[in-house]
């Protein structure tokens, strides 16, 4: 790999245009309009030119600490980003037009930055200083054009090492921290073998975000990326059925666990066993899968087509699972929030540089409104009982509205209990849970003898 080095003056005028915040305002690369991208299953952003690009990247200072990097911890939230991406540095040589450098120093600290580009939630950009005197630096675009740069120039790879080390690790799990632990083991020379259950490597990069957030060529550009330089991935393998933990210890050096915190958190009422409710997971993969195989048919359950939906959690998995309801024609959409709606501003116990907990209308909302003409969601809310008719299917729920309660203290949020005689009826027949998950799947702690956490994650050292 070529390698810039320069040489440089430390000064008041050495990181960024020292008037940059100033000069120029704050633009985001352009979106489809939601009626348009709606009819589509591909990506709608459209890239600032280079020269506008190049102005953003000015925005950023030389801040004499630069909360956007530092990944600590405050309230109980992560405070700038957790890769502690060298983001002043980037921003500083892409500005001054040094795009193979901004590269480089974008790679110290993050092996895929086709990705954290794409889905991150910025937390770099909410612990910005440009908040306190106006607009934040647009970090997560600029990071996407220096991604996509260093793809065609040839500056991402392939790259495999020199040298081998002889040791062989077997990775279980291709999600993102899998794929990140076997590309760190795989250039330091060791020989890797990533092991996935399902039939394509990226785990929830491939399967559990939406193709327009997410294009499943980005995630296949770097698994067969990190394939020429070496790794090796097995796909179909399963902990438990064609894959043995004492088979894996005998042969391998190291082994290490990646599969996430995969069961899904489910909702205790009666009439759950009702047709027409499924996870969000499982929802997902089956829409993603039935764009990549054209011979795959979306299981009736899982085709949203002619549907009224109810999705039950107000997160991210909530917001992809109306954008792919409304894709696939859904006939009305609504999403439950157990929490109250956010404020509109940030309230005097979540100042700057915590993650701001105000209010905002992803693009999953954005699209139910300008489909259906209202916003989907419906805060204070959860079900307490499944309504099904004489043949066992779904036809409604009886919901409650909630309050908040007492702090949780193993998580530390805020949670909410019910509103007594607050009960109220919703008509569907359809219903996706979107609730987040629950903890580690226990075939991988039990077939390695593994403790796991009061939340239900394997236990490890601090």
């Amino acid at each position: 790999m070529h390698f810039i080095r320069e040489e440089k003056k430390w000064g008041p005028e050495t990181m960024g245009k020292t008037t940059g915040f100033m000069d120029y305002s704050r633009e985001e690369n352009h979106a489809e309009a939601p009626a348009v991208r709606v009819k589509h299953w591909n990506e709608f952003h459209t890239q600032l030119p280079e020269s506008e690009r190049r102005e953003q990247a000015a925005r950023c200072k030389d801040c004499g600490v630069p909360f956007c990097q530092t990944g600590t911890m405050i309230q109980n939230m992560t405070i700038g980003c957790p890769l502690h991406n060298l983001i002043p540095e980037w921003n500083d040589f892409l500005w001054r037009g040094n795009y193979e450098q901004a590269v480089h120093r974008l790679k110290r600290t993050n092996n895929f930055p086709e990705f954290t580009s794409r889905v991150c939630p910025a937390i770099c950009e909410s612990a910005c200083t440009g908040h306190l005197h106006g607009a934040v630096v647009t970090n997560k675009e600029n990071e996407l054009f220096l991604a996509e740069y260093g793809f065609s120039h040839n500056l991402m790879g392939p790259f495999p090492p020199a040298v081998r080390s002889g040791k062989k690790v077997a990775v279980i799990g291709s999600g993102p921290a899998g794929l990140a632990a076997a590309d760190r083991l795989n250039q330091r020379g060791h020989l890797v073998t990533v092991y996935e259950r399902d039939d394509r490597p990226g785990g929830l990069l491939m399967y559990g975000i939406p193709n327009m957030k997410l294009d499943k060529s980005v995630v296949k550009r770097r698994t067969d990326m990190m394939a020429a330089e070496g790794v090796i991935f097995e796909t179909g393998m399963e902990l438990g059925k064609n894959l043995k933990a004492d088979q894996l210890l005998a042969e391998y050096d190291a082994v290490v666990i990646a599969t996430g915190a995969t069961r899904p958190r489910d909702i205790e009422a009666p009439g759950r066993d009702a047709e027409g409710i499924c996870y969000a997971v499982d929802y997902l993969t089956a829409a993603t899968r039935h764009l990549l195989d054209s011979d795959y048919r979306v299981p009736a359950g899982l085709n949203m087509k002619g549907r009224r939906v109810l999705i039950i959690g107000g997160g991210d998995t909530g917001t992809d699972c109306i954008a792919t309801a409304v894709r696939q024609g859904a006939k009305s959409v609504m999403q439950f929030d157990r929490h109250p709606c956010p404020p509109k501003e940030r309230t005097e116990d979540n100042p700057w540089p915590t993650w701001p907990k105000i209010l905002r209308t992803d693009y999953g909302e954005e699209e139910a409104i300008a489909v259906y003409g209202k916003d989907p969601r419906v805060y204070e809310s959860s079900v307490k009982e499944f309504i099904k008719d004489e043949n066992g299917k779904l036809t409604g729920v009886i919901a409650v509205k909630r309050k908040e309660g007492k702090r949780d203290p193993v998580t530390g949020k805020i949670l909410t209990e019910e509103i007594p005689g607050s009960e109220f009826e919703v008509k569907c027949d359809r219903l996706i849970i979107a609730g987040g998950f629950a903890g580690a799947e226990k075939e991988v702690p039990d077939s390695f003898g593994l403790k796991l956490t009061g939340r239900g994650n394997i236990k490890t050292e601090e």
